[in-house]
Order: structure tokens, then C-alpha cells, then sequence
């Protein structure tokens, strides 16, 4: 039998591993890695940009816990439900978004004039007239007392009162909500 110097190499080389499927493999590992190092460059360049447009919009007074300005209940505030075998939390929740309570970024917003900078917010259900009153307290307010004050009537799917003073007959008489500002 007569072997030569390219059958040696057809028997110790295989098939799949010519010096040109090698130089293929040597080519696809650089291309994937390259497409990986972009990727990441892209992510951490969007990320970078998103934050930063996040921030330029946002007030140099607020301060969210996370890193993309979105609060985070626990750590920026608090939301509590009582009672709520008088009323349910989809009911509470209609009174406040027809009295514009139910964005978490416009009441956590400080600046006077663009949001609600609040520090609490309690409601009332008023069971034998079918109200919520909505007590609400601004940060930096210097009593206990509700800097506004705002009545909803369930029945009628209507705010009824809204200001300062409230007519004692709208007088709450059941804690059910309450929305507290954890962070300064």
C-alpha cells in the first residue's frame, strides 16, 4: 500500500477541519463577538439617554429610589386600604381619578406649579350619604389639618365640594384610603 503525503493528511486532518473551514470558524466567532460588543455599546448608550432625558424633564427637587424616576410603592410612598368590606378598591379608585388623585408622578411632583406636591392624602366614605371626601395635605403645610378638601358624590358620579371648607354634612365618617409620601 502506497501512501502518499496527501492521503497522511486526508487520514490526521478530518474533513470538517480544513485550514479553510478553520479560518470560517476564526471569521463567525469574531463577527458574534463584535455584534455583542455593539449591542452592549447600544444598551448602555440608550440607557444613558433615557436617564438622562428622564432627569432634564423631572424637578431638581424630587428624588425617586430607583434609578429610572419611576416611584416605587414602599420606598417612595405608601398606599393603604381600610374597610374595604364597606367599599371596594375599584369604587375608591373612580372617586380619586375623577378628582385627579390616581397619578403617583403628579403627586409625588414638588414644584407648585406643575404638580400636586402632596404629603398625604386620606378618604373618607361617607356610607348613609354615598360620599367619598377626599382630605388632602401638601407638603409643607404646618398643621395636621387638610390644606383641600374635595367631596364625591358615588351616586351621582359627580364632585360635589371641593376647596378649603367643606359643609359638615358632607362630614366623613370611614377611613378607607390612605396615600403617604415616603420620601422628602
Amino acid at each position: 500500500m502506497d501512501i502518499t503525503k496527501r492521503d497522511v493528511r486526508e487520514i490526521t486532518m478530518s474533513k470538517y477541519f480544513t485550514k479553510k473551514s478553520i479560518l470560517y470558524w476564526i471569521i463567525a466567532v469574531l463577527v458574534i463577538l463584535i455584534a455583542i460588543i455593539l449591542a452592549m455599546q447600544f444598551k448602555a448608550n440608550f440607557s444613558s439617554q433615557t436617564t438622562t432625558s428622564t432627569v432634564k424633564t423631572s424637578s431638581s427637587s424630587e428624588k425617586a429610589s430607583s434609578s429610572t424616576k419611576k416611584y416605587v410603592a414602599g420606598k417612595d410612598y405608601k398606599i393603604t386600604y381600610n374597610n374595604t368590606d364597606l367599599i371596594d378598591k375599584a369604587t375608591i379608585q373612580k372617586g380619586l381619578k375623577a378628582s385627579y388623585l390616581t397619578d403617583i408622578n403628579d403627586l409625588m411632583n414638588t414644584d407648585e406649579q406643575t404638580g400636586s406636591n402632596m404629603a398625604k392624602i386620606e378618604v373618607y366614605y361617607n356610607k348613609d350619604k354615598n360620599l367619598l371626601v377626599e382630605n388632602l395635605f401638601k407638603n409643607g403645610h404646618s398643621t395636621n389639618e387638610a390644606t383641600t378638601a374635595v367631596v364625591y358624590d358615588l351616586k351621582n358620579n359627580q364632585i360635589v365640594n371641593s376647596g378649603v371648607n367643606y359643609d359638615t354634612n358632607y362630614q366623613p365618617s370611614w377611613l378607607v384610603y390612605t396615600w403617604e409620601r415616603l420620601t422628602k
